[in-house]
């Protein structure tokens, strides 16, 4: 049985990420870091799947916790197939560069950029020694590019410098047989984070060009099919899933 290991993965994208592996038949570790209200939820929600579900603690920015989860994960199910490094801090205030403390850079940086040299370094050995592996990394439109994300300096900054990270580690471990690649979400907000496609095309999205609203199910899908074995031809890559919506430059002017 394959397992995957979904950071962030009891709410949001991340907990339709593990209803979707769920669905798939893989074995999922979820991991939280405050709400335990919605970790409990996930573990209430699928008690049948108890024998492929685990859900665990994860701080992106403390290490000691890093190697916990990952290590926990790994005592569970004997093996990491998939890691969907989806967690990160993100800060939603719209500001400039001018106006971040050091705080905020230095946790952006930590929690998006640093956090993921410090999961491929331990999930890294273990998909080598398995000859099979799939890195997924969360995005944003336009990271392929190094486009500028106005008020949104360190964590689009954090974001790129993953980018080129994951481009690296896909030309260092095809020969293990492991992939890496990252999605960049379109504009997908509130409870659309957990819906359906099917649900989305009863709602009209003038925005969005595709003419419905993003779902966490179109990013589910579209790392699933990463995962999958034969998907081992997709290495090095962002892909996009946007509906065709200019995301990072509707602030501009």
């Amino acid at each position: 049985m394959k397992h995957v290991i979904v950071t962030a993965g009891t709410k949001g994208l991340g907990r339709k990420m593990t209803e979707y592996f769920l669905s798939l038949g893989y074995s999922v570790t979820a991991t939280y870091r405050t709400d335990t209200e919605r970790a409990n939820e996930l573990i209430e929600a699928f008690q049948e799947e108890q024998d492929r579900l685990q859900v665990v603690y994860l701080d992106t920015i403390d290490v000691s916790s890093i190697r916990s989860a990952v290590n926990e994960a790994y005592e569970r199910f004997g093996r990491i197939d998939c890691l969907v490094s989806n967690a990160g801090p993100y800060i939603f205030e719209r500001k400039k560069l001018f106006d971040y403390t050091e705080d905020e850079w230095h946790e952006m940086v930590r929690g998006n950029l640093d956090a993921s040299f410090y999961l491929l370094k331990i999930v890294l050995p273990i998909m080598r020694e398995q000859k099979f592996g799939r890195v997924i990394f969360l995005g944003f439109q336009g990271v392929d590019y190094s486009s500028g994300w106005i008020y949104r300096s360190a964590f689009a900054s954090a974001k790129v410098g993953l980018a080129s990270l994951m481009k690296t580690v896909a030309l260092e471990e095809a020969e293990n047989q492991i992939t890496a690649n990252m999605i960049a979400p379109g504009k997908i907000v509130d409870e659309m984070k957990e819906a359906d496609i099917m649900n989305s095309r009863d709602i009209v999205d003038t925005e969005t060009p595709i003419g419905r609203p993003g779902t966490g199910e179109d990013i589910a899908r579209t790392v699933a099919y990463l995962c999958d074995d034969q998907s081992d031809m997709i290495t090095g890559t962002v892909i996009e899933v946007t509906g065709g919506l200019d995301v990072i430059h509707k602030h501009l002017s």
